[in-house]
């Protein structure tokens, strides 16, 4: 099974999200991110998937969200170079004593602290989905309180579009 990211450029509609992720709910393919935002046209959402299977199951996934009224393109960003980023804020467990250990593993991820409390950091980082799977592996045994990731969210490299 190799990941696939598509991105789906639909018209800017209440229950259009909703269509979609049901589309993949009743075909039984999975969703692993799907991030949602305004494009480049007015009127228009971009959505970044994330799923898995093979290439009959990429196909099967176009032809079906082409049914979907509101979808206007559906675009393979995996079958050519991207920049894929993805978002996280993590709370960790942090008495004055382990800050400088935490910090330096911040440093080292070139993430940044935004904010920090009597016994806690929160920490921003930014990257691909590895580096942030690979930072919170690092700051797991701190003691991770709370965790929020975006899902990815990304674009073809260069003059492609």
């Amino acid at each position: 099974m190799k990941k696939h990211t598509i991105a789906v450029i639909v018209n800017d509609q209440p229950g259009v999200l909703q269509r979609v992720s049901g589309l993949f709910g009743r075909r039984g393919f999975n969703i692993e991110s799907i991030t949602v935002g305004t494009s480049e046209e007015v009127g228009l959402s971009r959505m970044v998937i994330v799923t898995t299977g093979d290439e009959q199951t990429l196909e099967q996934i176009t032809k079906q969200l082409y049914k979907l009224i509101d979808v206007i393109k559906v675009i393979h960003l995996s079958s050519n170079p991207i920049v894929a980023r993805e978002l996280a804020l993590i709370k960790v467990s942090a008495e004055p004593a382990a800050r400088p250990e935490i910090f330096g593993v911040v440093e080292t991820f070139r993430a940044a602290v935004v904010d920090i409390g009597t016994h806690s950091v929160m920490v921003q980082v930014v990257g691909d989905t590895e580096k942030i799977d690979a930072m919170v592996e690092l700051l797991g045994p701190y003691g991770i309180r709370e965790l929020s990731r975006t899902g990815v969210t990304a674009l073809n490299r260069g003059n492609s579009r």
